[in-house]
C-alpha cells in the first residue's frame, strides 16, 4: 500500500451560487485532496492547523475515510481558517467576499514521522514557504512530489514560490495561471518553460474543458465530462489533485502513460464533486458510482479512425 503525504488546508468556505447558499461548512484544499484520495487503496495523512472551533463530526469524516490526523495541529482557542465566496452565473469566476486566516498565519508545518518516507507528496494550494519547509522534513526523496499553486501566490511570494518549483516533480495550475508565470500565452509553450525550471510533468487544467499533461515532446489531453448540472465548483481542482495523486500513490508506477490513467482519475472525481456544496457528494461517495463514470470517460474520448 502506497503512502501520500497531504500538505493543505483544513477550512470552513461559506459559498453563494446561482443555486443556493450554506453557512460555514467543511472545506479546504487537503480536506477534497483527502476524501478523493480516499477513493484509493493507500495510507494518506494530512498535515494542517485549525482551531479548536472545528466540529468533532468533521474530524471524525476523515478518520473514517482511513486519513491519519497527527500532523493536524488543533490550536486552543484558535479560530479556523474561513473563505467566502459567491460564484457568477457562468460558475467560473467568482468573487471572495472574506478571507480570514486565523491559525493559518502562523502555520508551521510538521510531517508526523510514519510519513517522512512517503511515496508520493501531494503539495495542496498554500504559501510556497510552508511547501518548501515540508519538502525539507522529508527522510527520503519520494517517487514523486506534486504541486498545487495559484496566481495569488505568483503576484506575492514569486522569489519562493520558483524555489518550491525547483524540487517538484508535477505542477497542477489552470491556464490563466501558467501564462501569468511563464509570459507565454500558447500552453505548448508555457509548460516547456515551466519544465525549464524544475519539474518534469506540468498539468495544465482547463476547468470544464479538460486538462492537459506535458512531458518533455509528449501531450495528452484528458476530456471533462459534460454534466448535466453543475452545482458548485468550490474544490474541484483539489479533488482532481486527489484522485491524481491518490492514484499514482496506489499503482506506485509514474510513467507517462500511467500519468494519463491518473489525469482521468482525477478528473472522474471532481465531476461528482461539483453536483452538491462543498464535500457533500464526495462524503458518500461509492467505488461502484466511480467505475460507472470512469465507463462514461472511456466513451466519451475512445474512438477508432482509418488512417489512409
Amino acid at each position: 500500500m502506497g503512502k501520500l503525504l497531504i500538505v493543505g488546508t483544513v477550512a470552513f468556505d461559506a459559498i453563494e451560487t446561482p443555486f443556493g447558499k450554506t453557512d460555514k461548512i467543511l472545506g479546504g484544499a487537503a480536506t477534497y485532496i483527502g476524501l478523493a484520495a480516499s477513493q484509493f487503496n493507500v495510507e494518506s495523512a494530512i498535515v494542517s492547523i485549525i482551531g479548536d472551533d472545528m466540529p468533532e463530526e468533521y474530524l471524525t469524516l476523515l478518520k473514517e475515510k482511513n486519513i491519519d490526523l497527527s500532523g493536524l495541529e488543533i490550536v486552543k482557542g484558535g479560530k479556523t481558517f474561513y473563505w467566502k465566496g459567491k460564484y457568477h452565473n457562468d460558475l467560473n469566476t467568482r468573487d471572495t467576499l472574506a478571507t480570514e486566516l486565523n491559525v493559518l498565519a502562523d502555520f508551521n508545518p510538521v510531517v508526523p514521522n510514519g510519513f517522512k518516507d512517503a511515496d508520493v507528496v501531494m503539495l495542496g494550494n498554500l504559501h510556497p514557504s510552508v511547501q518548501l519547509s515540508v519538502i525539507n522534513q522529508l527522510e527520503q526523496k519520494p517517487k514523486l512530489i506534486v504541486l498545487d499553486t495559484m496566481n495569488f501566490w505568483m503576484d506575492n511570494s514569486l522569489p519562493e514560490l520558483l524555489e518550491v518549483i525547483k524540487h517538484i516533480d508535477v505542477i497542477t495550475i489552470n491556464d490563466e495561471e501558467a501564462r501569468q508565470l511563464t509570459g507565454e500565452y500558447s500552453l505548448v509553450k508555457a509548460a516547456a518553460k515551466i519544465e525549464k525550471m524544475g519539474p518534469k510533468y506540468v498539468v495544465i487544467k482547463k476547468g470544464e474543458h479538460g486538462a492537459l499533461l506535458f512531458h518533455e515532446t509528449k501531450v495528452f489531453f484528458a476530456p471533462a465530462l459534460p454534466l448535466e448540472e453543475v452545482f458548485d465548483p468550490t474544490g474541484a481542482g483539489d479533488t482532481f489533485a486527489g484522485g491524481f495523486s491518490g492514484y499514482l500513490a496506489q499503482t506506485q508506477n509514474i510513467s507517462f502513460n500511467n500519468m494519463k490513467n491518473a489525469i482521468i482519475q482525477g478528473s472522474n472525481l471532481a465531476s461528482f464533486c461539483v453536483e452538491k456544496f462543498g464535500t457533500e457528494r464526495m462524503k458518500k461517495l461509492s467505488k461502484e458510482e466511480t467505475n460507472k463514470r470512469l465507463h462514461q470517460f472511456k466513451e466519451l474520448s475512445q474512438f477508432d479512425i482509418e488512417l489512409q
